[in-house]
């Protein structure tokens, strides 16, 4: 094993410190404050922004374990053993490298901020560009170097101008410098043909390249710059998870940069002759064909629907791109959805037919398989409906990146995506175990485990092939048969319309669910199902609906009103209860009128301005109240069933029965009458704008004005309330005379009744 200068002193920092964020993630799980885990790991984060989840903390021991491993790369200096004795360039490109990891070590430290303290590193960046330039002057091809010169000093100024404008407030201007949508491309720009320079160069070990490869990837998922908004409060924001989780393994870099100048800094591997290409034995090629052909079948089938994309705008990996990574990272997921959908695998294979060397193949095989795992994900976890949807223009951003018109709206609103994700999954899997099969290791190196998962892999995508694809018709919804929401119709008011016949059984059963189907189940499905259980009702066999009980869990003869729409006996039954309930009711409404008719008139002992006996009766569910559109400050009171605040009057009355209402404006004061009444409550009321109109907001009942002509300023609003007997019931019905006049006082006054109510 590989020693190094401080490999013993650099392993004692990482196990102290991967037992401080062991420690402090224990503790998080066991108090509930992620406080102290955060601070070490991600540099803090508030609970208020990101909620304490055991699962969030966890990311962060992981996290920090990972950083632990990375530090101890960072501080364990050059490989031991006699220094390299270099050329200036390579002194000074080793000297810079370990500045800029120091450079990083002010943001670990708990120091405020300021907006110039990245203006060095950033600068050291220039530096840094310019000598790889020199320093890879043997190892890569002149127009490569000169590509990652460009695109090193271009990233860099455009980070220095950033910096300077955010310091000086400029936001607008900030952004326009080093917009959002190029994430981190520019910096992948120089980074990768630095890894190229650096794998062709002996210089540099492959466990450096490698970890280079770590940190260009998380790059292109990082945003780049661009900032994310949490108001916190409502849970877990996956957004802010994830910027922790990339802010905690940004370590990956800085490792990069460590081993990069400790390579330079010890003496140089032996070489090794490079081993050669091993090639698989050629295979007969129709089994060849075989796996080409198989990605091309869904694809062609989607095709001819006109459907070029693969998984589309659905699904977890699809929403992942779309909202919690780099915006190049969300371009090159849609252009590999497309690539999947026309069958591009197919040419990825072929090519490795081709060739057979050993690292392609495996490297087909292994993208074949995830390429199968994210449809198989896709598939699973697609919404019919995503929230995304429901808003023009996040969904305009969504579908911004595939081809115009591609995934809009049929008549029936919905989004038809083509053919599911599964199909594509069996038929990607199904060519790597075609290949596992053909060109795999001999059976003296092959471990059977390989072989197993393979087939096991492509066993369970061919199982979650789902029936559903063999379409049987659309799927109707609960919120289908509901009209569609103001910000649907660009707040126009949308007419219900009248539900009937099979749809309205269908309705009714995702409505109510009162049939166990799940929702996505086809309509076709719930109607032919409808129609057995209609057969049975109109039957009504009581040994039948025994048995249907028994088997199925299902009461036919409770099912009368769902089945009515595609059923004529359940209809017939319907209709005959709904008359009945209706000519109950419009009895009842009757006998409410005869009540009120029968009331005493009141003959009023001066002329009123204005008089109104209500020909119907009201049925206030919470009394009715009288609210003044410009209330002022004052004191609360209540007399009998009169309540009065500021801007407001209430009157009880018993929400189980009708009220006959009489209104009265006077143009002064009445003389008060108390006979025949059982409460006569006077109160003041101040009337500032609108009609003076007593409602009730649950039964919807609006009395006429009772303004004088309109007249604003101070009323008397003086309530009279009994009770009157009806042929031998217990309450009978309630009467209501209310007088209204315009004088002075907000004292409340009981003519009659007791002075104060419960």
């Amino acid at each position: 094993m590989r020693r190094y200068r401080f490999g013993r002193i650099a392993a004692l920092v990482a196990a102290v410190y991967v037992g401080a964020v062991v420690v402090s993630g224990v503790l998080a799980l066991a108090t509930g404050d992620p406080a102290p885990l955060r601070a070490i790991v991600a540099g803090g984060w508030d609970a208020d922004f990101v909620p304490y989840t055991w699962w969030v903390e966890l990311l962060m021991v992981a996290g920090g374990i990972l950083q632990g491993w990375a530090y101890w790369q960072v501080l364990r200096g050059r490989p031991a053993g006699a220094a390299t004795v270099n050329d200036r360039p390579v002194r000074l490109l080793r000297a810079a490298l370990y500045l800029s990891v120091a450079c990083t070590l002010p943001y670990r430290l708990p120091s405020p901020y300021t907006w110039w303290s990245g203006l060095p590193a950033e600068l050291l960046d220039i530096a840094v560009v310019c000598l790889f330039f020199v320093v890879l002057a043997g190892a890569s091809p002149r127009w490569l170097r000169v590509l990652a010169l460009v695109a090193g000093l271009t990233g860099a100024a455009m980070e220095t101008a950033a910096t300077v404008f955010y310091g000086l407030g400029q936001w607008s201007v900030a952004q326009s410098v080093a917009p959002y949508q190029l994430g981190n491309v520019v910096y992948l720009l120089w980074l990768v043909p630095i890894l190229a320079g650096q794998a062709r160069d002996g210089r540099w070990t492959p466990g450096t390249v490698r970890m280079g490869i770590a940190a260009a990837g998380l790059s292109l998922l990082s945003s780049g710059g661009s900032s994310i908004i949490s108001f916190g409060g409502w849970g877990v924001d996956y957004d802010l998870v994830l910027l922790m989780v990339l802010g905690s393994l940004g370590v990956l870099g800085t490792a990069w940069q460590a081993r990069s100048a400790h390579d330079l800094g010890g003496p140089p591997p032996v070489p090794s002759p490079p081993a050669p290409a091993r090639v698989a034995p050629a295979r007969p090629w129709p089994l060849a064909a075989v796996a080409v052909a198989l990605p091309l079948i869904p694809a062609a089938v989607n095709l001819a629907g006109g459907m070029p994309a693969w998984t589309g705008p659905r699904g977890l990996v699809d929403d992942l791109f779309h909202g919690y990574v780099s915006y190049p990272a969300t371009v090159l997921w849609v252009v590999v959805d497309l690539l999947v959908g026309v069958g591009a695998p197919a040419a990825l294979i072929l090519v490795a037919v081709v060739r057979r060397t050993r690292r392609l193949l495996r490297g087909t095989m292994s993208a074949l398989v995830i390429a199968a795992a994210a449809g198989v994900v896709s598939a699973l976890t697609a919404e019919r409906e995503a929230d995304w949807r429901l808003i023009p223009e996040m969904a305009e951003q969504r579908l911004a990146l595939y081809p115009a018109g591609l995934f809009d709206r049929n008549g029936n609103g919905e989004i038809l995506f083509g053919l599911s994700p599964l199909w594509y999954s069996a038929a990607l899997a199904a060519s790597a175990l075609v290949l596992l099969l053909l060109y795999g290791a001999p059976p003296a190196a092959r471990l059977r485990h390989h072989v197993l998962s393979a087939a096991l892999a492509t066993a369970v995508a061919l199982c979650l092939l789902p029936a559903a694809d063999q379409s049987r018709g659309p799927v109707t919804t609960a919120e289908d048969c509901s009209p569609p929401e103001p910000w649907e119709t660009n707040g126009e008011p949308a007419a219900a319309e009248p539900i009937t016949g099979p749809r309205a059984f269908i309705c009714a059963v995702r409505r109510q669910q009162a049939l166990t189907f799940a929702a996505t189940t086809p309509d076709q499905v719930l109607l032919g199902h409808g129609r057995r259980l209609c057969g049975a009702y109109t039957r009504d066999d009581p040994r039948e609906l025994a048995r249907l009980r028994e088997m199925e869990g299902v009461s036919v003869g409770d099912l009368g009103g769902v089945l009515a729409g595609i059923c004529p006996a359940a209809k017939t039954k319907a209709d005959a209860a709904a008359a009945a309930q209706e000519r109950e009711f419009e009895e009842f409404e009757a006998e409410e009128r005869r009540k009120c008719d029968a009331t005493p008139r009141h003959r009023p002992l001066i002329r009123p301005a204005r008089a109104i006996r209500l020909k119907e009766p009201e049925w206030p569910e919470a009394g009715l109240a009288l609210y003044d559109d410009f209330p002022v400050s004052g004191r609360s009171t209540s007399a009998g069933p009169v309540a009065v605040a500021p801007g407001h009057v209430s009157i009880g009355t018993h929400s189980d029965f009708h009220v006959c209402v009489t209104l009265e404006t006077y143009p002064r004061r009445p003389p008060v009458e108390t006979k025949g009444w059982d409460h006569v409550v006077e109160v003041g009321f101040e009337h500032r704008g609108g009609e003076m109109t007593f409602t009730d907001g649950l039964s919807g009942t609006e009395l006429p004005d009772l303004s004088l002509n309109g007249r604003k300023g101070h009323y008397r609003i003086r309530v009279h309330l009994a009770w009157f007997p009806w042929k031998g019931d217990e309450y009978g019905t309630q009467r209501l005379l209310i007088m209204a006049y315009p004088g002075p006082g907000d004292k409340a006054v009981v003519h009659r009744g007791p002075a104060k109510d419960g």
